[in-house]
Order: C-alpha cells, then structure tokens, then sequence
C-alpha cells in the first residue's frame, strides 16, 4: 500500500448471514471514523444479505457463484461442486482489475473463492466470529497471512490450522451505541412506562421462535410491550400471520406489539429501549448483547456446524449474562416463566447485563482495522 496519499483499496469477501456481514460493516465504519480514504469492493454471493446491505453503506458490490460446504448427504453438493471453481475463476477476475491492497474475509462459504483467488495478489486477513472454526475458515487458513479470533476458544482451536492467530474480539457496529430510547419509543408508539420485550431470529428470523412467541400471545401483552423481528417473507410467512392475529385482539394489545421483517437504522434505538431480548445463539447477536450489555434468553439453533450456536451461547451463560433453553425445552409455557421472572426482577437483569458486558471487547473493530493495515503495509 502507498502510504502517502493513495487510498487503502480493501475487498471484504462476505456474505451468507448478518453474522458474516456485520462485522464487515464494522470494520468500515472503524476505516471512516479514523478518516483512511478507501476504495473498496465487496465480493458476496447472489442469494445472501450483503448485497443490500454493502449498497446502503455506498460500496460497490460484486457477486460470484459459491456452494455451501457439507458434512452430509445431499444432492446440491454435486452442482454445488461445479459452482465453487466457477466462482473462484470469477473471483480471479475481479480480484485482478480491482488490484487490492488488503483482502478482509470473515468466514462463510462465500468468502472462500476470493480467498482462494486473491491470496496470491494480496495478504488475507480472515476472521471467525464464532466460539467454533466453520469449514469455509480451516480452507481460509491454509490462504490467509493471518487469522483473527472472536475468542479464546476459538484462538484455541484456530492454532491448529494457522501458525499466525491474534485475538481481536468480535467487531460490532459502533452506530449501535447510539441509540436513543426515547426515539425508539416514539417510532414504535409505545408506552415508556411498560417493559419492552425484543425478539428477533436475526436476519432471516427464526420460524421456531415466532412460532412459540405466537402460542403466548395476546396474554403476554398484557404486562409487557413487545417488538418481534420475524426474518423476511421469503424466509417464513410468520410476520403476516401474526399482523393478522393482531387485528382480532383488543386496541390497548394491539398497540402494544409491532411486528417487521427487518429492522434497518432503528435497530440502534430499538436496543437502547429493549429490557429483555430473546433470540438465537449467532456470532452477530452474541456480540450485540454483549457490546451494548443486554440480558437475554436465547435459543441456540440445533445442529449447527460444531455445534456452533451452543458454543456461542455458552460464551455469555458461562458468565451469567444470559439464559440459555435448547430448542426442545423451550415451550411457550417455560418461555412465558423465563421471560415473566426476568421482567419482574430489575435486578437480576441489571446483573445480567452487566456480566454480559463485561466480556465484550468494543475495540475489536480497531484492532482489525489494525491488523489490516499492518498487512497492507507490509
């Protein structure tokens, strides 16, 4: 990289989830706040959510062909073995004309063909933000000039594939800071009397956690407000059953429940307000909670990849920052005990939080943007 006036020309190689998107968004926003010109390119895949959200920060977006790496039996593995080299081709391509300085990779199977392709023409700094190492980062690594942890558990693991790991934490949006609960309030027309209960399934919702919420209301309501975060309709149907449920309840509970897809800028002022959040176990929501030191009670996915979201759960439990219920175990009846006991305990969830914040690491943005510059100039 020329250090004297020609800007940092960075490709970030994310996608899939917001887990895998966040922290690339972090990143950037930790680049702005320090005033680095950049140029930067964002290689994603067709289908995931980076697309829309590198467009709405103002960067240019590319997408390559990618296939999901499996540990079972399924027949898209077969084309999803032609798409992979097709990819890595395209990647080539774009890696090429773009002429990086720094190539930023957080994991996911759609990182893999620029990693693969650009390794050669830039250093490759990947990242794992879960307490796990996903298949599509033990091939990064054999690529990568340096591998950043979310944890010490996974530096732990990590040093098993990589000679050169670092622990940086996990990045989250530093705009998430800024919420103001009283906007919040107003945007949602709530009452600032009564708790607020968030749920969200993260970025393409989670159809068994609607669908338990769904069981417990409209009686929840009637001692709490809640904001429910469904996932988007190609994702699950569950957002515009329950707005039709809503319209049968009486005005006072209807105005107490605000359903969306997808919460966009006043996801910030939504947090700031939120007493309890209920939710799954990603890498990205673990690292929210834990950043802006909120109690939860969370839902590990089951039969994620090394058992991932369990893992990440346990980062916040094992420190007393939240509950955790297997999925199985995790009946209306047993959420409305959870949820009803927090919310009646100011206490216990001001401890809660707390803990969960005490494990956070709100550097870990700069401390990968200080990594890749390192790289870059080296």
């Amino acid at each position: 990289m020329n250090t004297t006036s020609a800007p940092l020309r960075l490709i970030i190689a994310a996608g899939g989830t917001g887990g895998h998107v966040l922290p690339a968004i972090a990143v950037i926003e930790e680049l702005k706040a320090r005033d680095i010109p950049t140029d930067i390119l964002w290689i994603g895949s067709h289908k995931g959510v980076e697309r829309g959200i590198a467009q709405s920060h103002n960067v240019d977006f590319v997408a390559v062909q990618t296939g999901k790496f499996r540990r079972y039996a399924d027949l898209q593995t077969v084309t999803d073995a032609f798409r992979i080299p097709v990819g890595i081709v395209q990647a080539w391509f774009r890696v090429r004309a773009f002429k990086p300085d720094i190539i930023f990779s957080t994991g996911g199977n759609v990182s893999v063909p620029t990693v693969v392709s650009g390794s050669r023409r830039a250093p490759v700094l990947t990242h794992e933000q879960t307490a796990q190492v996903g298949i599509a980062n033990k091939i990064a690594a054999r690529f990568a000039r340096k591998f950043a942890a979310a944890y010490d558990e996974t530096a732990t693991i990590a040093r098993q594939y990589h000679r050169d790991v670092v622990i940086t934490g996990n990045p989250v949006r530093a705009s998430l800071k800024q919420g103001d609960k009283a906007k919040a309030i107003a945007h949602f027309d709530l009452d600032p009397n009564m708790p607020v209960l968030f749920v969200t399934g993260g970025a393409r919702g989670a159809s068994p956690i609607n669908q338990r919420i769904e069981k417990l209301l409209p009686d929840l309501l009637e001692h709490i407000q809640i904001v429910h975060q469904t996932g988007p309709s190609d994702a699950n149907e569950d957002a515009e059953r329950l707005r039709s449920a809503q319209t049968g309840w009486p005005e006072h509970l209807r105005n107490r429940y605000t359903v969306r897809e997808f919460f966009g800028p006043e996801l910030a002022d939504l947090y700031a307000l939120a007493d309890l959040v209920i939710g799954r176990a990603g890498a990205g929501t673990v690292a929210e909670l834990a950043f802006l030191g909120k109690p939860s009670i969370l839902i590990p996915l089951p039969g994620t990849w090394g058992d991932e979201q369990r893992k990440n759960a346990r980062v916040l439990t094992n420190v007393g920052g939240a509950i955790a219920l297997e999925q199985d175990d995790a009946t209306p009846d047993r959420l409305r005990t959870e949820i009803m006991d927090l919310i009646e305990d100011t206490a216990s969830r001001a401890g809660m939080g707390a803990a969960a914040n005490g494990i956070a690491r709100p550097d870990a943005a700069a401390r990968i943007v200080d990594e890749l510059l390192a790289l870059a100039n080296n």
